[in-house]
């Protein structure tokens, strides 16, 4: 071997060296939140979360594991006064558009996030190999774990877009077949639910692969609209990348009139979403999905905020007596929130460059990296729209992930509400092992929804 082979081979194997055997600083958890607790003990310390060893095993659905916990106190119209450090603003205005009926039950803090073990080490991996290119538009060498488990720029700040990035590549399993509803809640408090059918494969967390063998691709997503009789039959693909600028977004509808397949370009940024009765953009959904380069991103801080959490009875049936959809807002007796630490991001639009909304902020859990909740704001700047992740941890896989989304726009008094599951107990089935990527190809959608 040459002298230049041999040093390559030694590069390359200090290199590997480092990356099989890395790890995160002491004071995080394996996915980079801070383990000790915070706020006098309100938020307590990690103790590695729920998971396969110490849950109950799911046959039809998750067992609430606090079912018998009681709310420390409720924050309404009333008393919010009281609690504002703890409220992002998006909340402070909900309070203040329902005063007589909207409430905010505060219950016990449990840090119960958890994932598997090679997501625990892929994501120590990537915090040495991870990296942002074409103006943080795309990531090199990034597989399988959160990318930037420590979100810093070599200087030490705090990047937004390394926390943006852990949010659009946090775990979510490796595939994962739904059935879900969603409904357009009208201000006079009627709807009609949409039932699909989706699919969702996570290509970035196949254990197959690695950071050379991903080709470009992030995740494939696969919907059929089931119900109401109207909408049937329409489908959707999506091919969702890692560089954007090296290769965009790819979309395909199908049409059930025409059963034709075609392109569709528009399905990103802020193209309304038809199902939602037009509450939310292409980029809500997950509530944030797509490229970032419209918008300018400022790392506002870190802070304790009230966010929804264990959103248990979200995801389990509940009685004709609690039903779940209200006029302006879901039953909040059905919700749960607790104090956990939170990165804020706020973002606005690029000089020049057009989207439905000139700011958001976004409320990223440091636990999961999941945004748990965003403010929108319109193009007059005043706040619009409330976007509401309301989580569990689906502890047999484990992940965590929404039970329900709400998307509240304030000036209409109408709102969305995504992911429903709670008529049918669970609908989320989480699998390790996915299709070949060709039944993820346009052909498969035509021949699909035929």
């Amino acid at each position: 071997m040459s002298r230049q082979g041999l040093w390559a081979a030694l590069v390359f194997l200090c290199w590997w060296g480092t990356a099989a055997t890395a790890e995160l600083p002491e004071a995080l958890t394996p996915l980079g939140a801070e383990r000790a607790a915070g706020v006098e003990g309100r938020i307590p310390a990690w103790d590695g979360g729920l998971t396969p060893a110490n849950s109950p095993p799911v046959t039809t659905g998750l067992t609430d594991p606090f079912a018998k916990e009681e709310p420390l106190f409720v924050i309404d119209a009333d008393n919010m006064a009281q609690y504002l450090e703890y409220l992002p603003l998006g909340q402070q205005a909900l309070l203040r558009r329902y005063p007589d009926t909207y409430r905010l039950p505060i219950y016990a803090s449990h840090r119960t996030a958890a994932a598997p073990q090679r997501v625990y080490d892929e994501t120590a991996r990537n915090h040495q190999r991870a990296r942002l290119v074409n103006d943080g538009n795309g990531l090199e060498q990034a597989y399988g774990g959160v990318p930037f488990p420590v979100p810093e720029k070599a200087a030490g700040e705090v990047d937004p877009i390394r926390l943006m990035w852990n949010h659009l590549t946090r775990w979510r399993g490796v595939y994962l077949k739904a059935s879900l509803s969603e409904a357009a809640v009208q201000s006079n408090g009627t709807h009609t639910p949409v039932t699909t059918q989706q699919e969702a494969y996570f290509v970035y967390y196949n254990p197959d692969k690695g950071p050379d063998a991903l080709d470009n691709k992030l995740a494939y997503y696969l919907a059929f609209i089931k119900s109401p009789p109207r909408l049937a039959g329409g489908g959707l693909l999506v091919h969702e990348t890692i560089d954007r600028v090296k290769e965009p977004r790819n979309a395909w509808v199908y049409n059930a009139g025409t059963r034709r397949v075609r392109r569709a370009p528009s399905v990103e940024y802020d193209m309304p979403v038809p199902s939602s009765d037009n509450l939310i953009t292409a980029d809500d959904v997950d509530m944030f999905n797509g490229a970032l380069d419209r918008f300018l991103w400022r790392f506002v801080g870190k802070q304790a905020l009230y966010i929804p959490y264990n959103s248990y009875r979200l995801s389990n049936a509940t009685s004709a007596d609690e039903p779940l959809l209200l006029r302006g807002h879901i039953n909040p007796d059905l919700t749960r929130y607790e104090l956990h630490r939170v990165w804020i991001v706020e973002a606005v639009t690029r000089p020049g460059v057009r989207h439905l909304y000139s700011k958001r902020r976004f409320y990223i859990d440091e636990d999961t990296w999941g945004i748990v909740q965003a403010d929108q704001y319109d193009t007059r700047g005043e706040l619009w729209r409330v976007h509401l992740a309301h989580t569990v941890n689906y502890y047999h896989v484990p992940v965590t992930w929404a039970a329900l989304q709400v998307s509240h726009e304030l000036d209409s008094g109408r709102y969305f509400a995504g992911y429903l599951d709670n008529a049918s107990g669970m609908a989320i089935e989480f699998q390790t092992e996915a299709p070949s990527e060709r039944y993820f190809s346009p052909q498969s959608l035509r021949r699909m929804g035929r």
